[in-house]
């Protein structure tokens, strides 16, 4: 499980992962931050760029004058992509958005009947197993059956709710709330954690965070949320505004503090039974994404391509994604990284994975 704000198709938004959030218009953040701790090198030389080790090229049936799509992925093998803007506006009668998806990572597209073709605006998201679709302002579509059916919902769909995981924060108040399948009702102990911002599990490890008016906290919980210890964090260098507890594909917990302006490299914790600050020497002045990669190894994307923080040091790989990449880490541990002409997924171990480039255009 991983990371998941709205975004307009033409300004489209893409789903998360494995913190639970609350509502549906917080599953995925923008960009996260970065940090002003470690030491800033003025510019790491970039490495040696890295080809990819496959490219699949998806032809559809769509017209010329559609827009490029925004495309999903919930994991390695199943994605979705939909074609929502017409000339650089919303979809009308005569260019009704259309829905596709692959079963087999990119390699081939089905056709998809979509439920409300025509409307202002349009959103795409997806979990394992499910597919929601916002049509504003006629309301949610969620399949559950590869889009052979939709149910319609006035406000955030249920499947969709239980996609995010048994233990979420409650937006309207700030509080850890655990999901029954039909309503996110408030745990009976609360964590002792100011400015809760996420909740993640992994394991029978429970994880709060947050930041308050003294820095970050984060607090534990062994009973699955029955009670809670505060766990100290040791203090960043520099500013944290926002502490996200993420969960490695190797189920390592980690926190990410994002710097206040959310762009200069964050302060990095790992669970060992206590936090533990994670140094990470010569890092880029600026970053795009950041995400726990599993084998003690978290990714980066900045404006010398990727890199990751590897026992204590920034280090430049070689995968074949630049500084226009976003990266996120699906339910399977592939690691997604969207551009904004393709997606790439990198399925493996750590920073040892291989790379397929997706892209999805009309015939």
């Amino acid at each position: 499980m991983i990371d998941r704000v709205l975004r307009p198709v033409v300004a489209l938004l893409a789903v998360p992962a494995l913190v639970a959030c609350s509502a549906i218009g917080d599953i995925r953040r923008d960009p996260p931050s970065r940090s002003a701790a470690p030491t800033a090198a003025p510019g790491p030389a970039p490495p040696p760029s890295a080809g990819f080790d496959e490219v699949r090229a998806g032809r559809v049936a769509v017209a010329e004058r559609y827009d490029d799509p925004f495309v999903e992925f919930s994991d390695a093998a199943h994605g979705w992509a939909l074609f929502a803007s017409c000339d650089g506006g919303p979809p009308d009668r005569n260019c009704p958005a259309l829905l596709f998806s692959t079963l087999d990572g990119g390699r081939s597209w089905l056709t998809v009947r979509h439920p409300r073709p025509v409307a202002d605006n349009q959103q795409l998201y997806t979990a394992p197993g499910l597919v929601t679709l916002l049509a504003e302002p006629h309301g949610w579509y969620t399949s559950t059956d590869g889009g052979a059916s939709f149910v319609r919902t006035d406000g955030e769909p249920l499947a969709w709710r239980t996609a995010q995981g048994r233990f979420q924060v409650i937006e309207a108040t700030g509080r850890v709330g655990e999901w029954d399948g039909g309503a996110l009702r408030p745990l009976a102990a609360q964590p002792p954690v100011p400015g809760l911002n996420t909740v993640a599990s992994s394991a029978d490890l429970l994880v709060a965070a947050g930041v308050g008016d003294e820095g970050p906290y984060a607090a534990v919980s062994t009973d699955r949320g029955r009670s809670w210890q505060r766990t100290p964090v040791p203090a960043p260098a520099g500013t944290v505004a926002v502490l996200r507890a993420k969960v490695a594909p190797d189920r390592q917990v980690w926190l990410v503090g994002e710097r206040p302006d959310r762009m200069d490299f964050p302060a990095l914790w790992r669970w060992q039974g206590r936090w533990e600050s994670v140094p990470a020497q010569s890092y880029p002045s600026r970053i795009v994404s950041v995400a726990p990669i599993g084998a003690g190894r978290v990714a980066v994307t900045g404006p010398y391509g990727a890199g990751a923080v590897i026992d204590g040091r920034y280090t430049p790989v070689a995968w074949p994604v630049g500084p226009e990449h976003y990266l996120t880490t699906l339910d399977d541990g592939t690691v997604f990284a969207r551009g904004p002409a393709d997606v790439v997924l990198g399925t493996g171990v750590g920073t040892d994975r291989r790379w397929v480039r997706v892209t999805v255009e009309g015939d």
